[in-house]
């Protein structure tokens, strides 16, 4: 597959957008077979390799709302995978624990996960890689720092 020798910022956009709506059905049809939507894998991830966390400090890892977080946790906590406990340092404070079940549950989803994005991934070389890794951090570091002038309302429109 060879890439046209100039490549507009809309078309990067648009393959850019479509890969990761592709790989996004993907993945969250994978991980709905397991019986979990894609916040409840995540708040699981999340826990496998950071530990106990807040209800804060899981849903600024995995950018969900603090609604929506408690409403993962709950559905989790209610199939046994996590336990929250009161902080012993601080009892104000409640963490979100993985139970031995979820341990062992998320254990093997996340194994599974990494071989499907393994698959996804198999058609590039390592320097592909690592050229999409530099580039795509590039882009949300730049877009991250960017800031959109205040425009007139008359000035976008709609078709």
């Amino acid at each position: 597959m060879s890439a046209p020798s100039h490549i507009s910022a809309p078309k990067l956009w648009i393959v850019l957008a479509r890969a990761y709506g592709s790989a996004s059905a993907y993945v969250q049809r994978a991980i709905a077979a397991q019986g979990l939507c894609l916040s409840d894998f995540m708040v699981l991830e999340v826990l496998l390799h950071k530990g106990p966390l807040t209800i804060s400090a899981i849903g600024d890892k995995v950018l969900l709302a603090s609604a929506s977080m408690t409403s993962a946790i709950d559905r989790v906590e209610q199939r046994g995978f996590v336990q929250r406990t009161t902080c012993s340092s601080d009892r104000r404070i409640r963490l979100i624990a993985l139970t031995p079940a979820g341990r062992h549950f998320i254990t093997d989803l996340f194994a599974q996960h990494q071989q499907d994005l393994e698959l996804l991934t198999a058609g590039l070389t390592e320097t592909e890689r690592k050229h999409l890794y530099s580039g795509l951090k590039k882009i949300g570091l730049t877009a991250q720092a960017a800031t959109v002038p205040d425009l007139p309302q008359d000035h976008i429109k709609f078709s």
